[in-house]
């Protein structure tokens, strides 16, 4: 048995820690702070491939396969698309919601 003594200093101990700090980033977060410069590399206006991507990164100690890089920029694009058809689904719920209480300023378009 641990002494009731022992448990509250335990607790009092851990709610001062602090959020350990840490150097390391995954790999998930490396790709989602270079998603856009990655897209943009990859585009047809600078051409390069995600073979050519990959090696650029190896050659900063970031070792991502070609795999793993696409499979990251395609998660985040599909969560980002998510999150934007949430955020317009609610505009559209509120602005209906408002149209149906005919509130001032807002316009009813029944037109089909």
């Amino acid at each position: 048995m641990i002494s009731k003594s022992k448990l509250d200093k335990a607790i009092s101990l851990s709610k001062e820690e602090k959020l350990k700090k840490t150097d390391d980033v995954s790999e998930k977060t490396t790709v989602r702070e270079m998603r856009r410069y990655i897209e943009k590399l990859t585009s047809s206006k600078y051409g390069y491939t995600y073979d050519e991507i990959s090696e650029m990164l190896k050659g900063l100690g970031i070792n991502l396969s070609v795999g793993r890089i696409k499979y990251l920029v395609g998660k985040l694009k599909k969560s980002r698309q998510h999150n934007e058809n949430i955020e317009s689904t609610e505009e559209n719920s509120i602005l209906k919601n408002a149209a149906t209480r005919n509130e001032p300023g807002v316009e009813v378009n029944n037109e089909k």
